[in-house]
């Protein structure tokens, strides 16, 4: 499915509007890059291996797995041993989610080019029916690969803390609440606040 990208100067327009912080943020570091992936399994893959550790991290741990594979591919993954996983740095539980990942596609039971074509609620219930799949995840492969524009990934510490950051808002609920007057462009907005923690910290993370 052809999606336009989720960074525009007429949406930007709208979001500066609905929210003045996104203005605040533009002005100082300009437009966030439109990160996108490729749809399908290596992305969902290497978003698995991101799961609560920094992207830095999670590309090297990537990295060194696909440099081991002789091809990034579902049955590659399940021929790994334990032993495998650990010299590629891949902890237990994440060699469990890339297993089940993998298992799943070879089944049918995840097939990425029906993926592409559903409903947003049922992309994400397809999704999370995977072991290991979360929230998160779903929502990082629904916006980067995807480019579906009105995502909030309340999972996400970068951006939880950057709205602390720009506004007075301390409680989760209260983030959530806020989130709501910038549909329907979340996603943008959530690129703008990665892009302001980045600038912050003075990092560059490619998608």
């Amino acid at each position: 499915m052809n999606r336009s990208d989720i960074v525009n100067s007429t949406d930007a327009q709208v979001l500066f509007e609905l929210d003045p912080i996104f203005k605040e943020i533009h002005d100082e570091y300009g437009y966030p890059p439109n990160w996108k992936r490729p749809e399908g399994f290596i992305s969902l893959a290497r978003t698995i291996l991101e799961q609560q550790v920094s992207l830095e991290s999670g590309k090297a741990h990537f990295e060194q797995l696909n440099g081991y594979l002789t091809s990034f591919e579902p049955y590659t993954i399940l021929q790994l041993s334990d032993e495998e996983f650990r010299q590629c740095q891949i902890s237990r539980q994440k060699a469990s989610y890339l297993r089940e990942l993998s298992k799943a596609v070879s089944s049918g039971v995840l097939n990425f080019d029906h993926l592409s074509t559903m409903e947003f609620q049922l992309c994400r219930d397809t999704l999370t029916s995977i072991k290991g799949i979360g929230y998160w995840t779903t929502d990082i492969y629904q916006m980067i690969c995807l480019q579906e524009k009105d995502i909030f990934p309340p999972g996400d510490v970068a951006i939880v803390n950057s709205v602390k950051k720009l506004t007075l808002l301390t409680e989760i609920d209260e983030i959530i609440e806020r989130s709501e007057c910038w549909k329907p462009f979340r996603s943008l907005a959530s690129f703008y606040l990665w892009h302001f923690h980045l600038c912050k910290a003075g990092r560059t993370v490619v998608y």
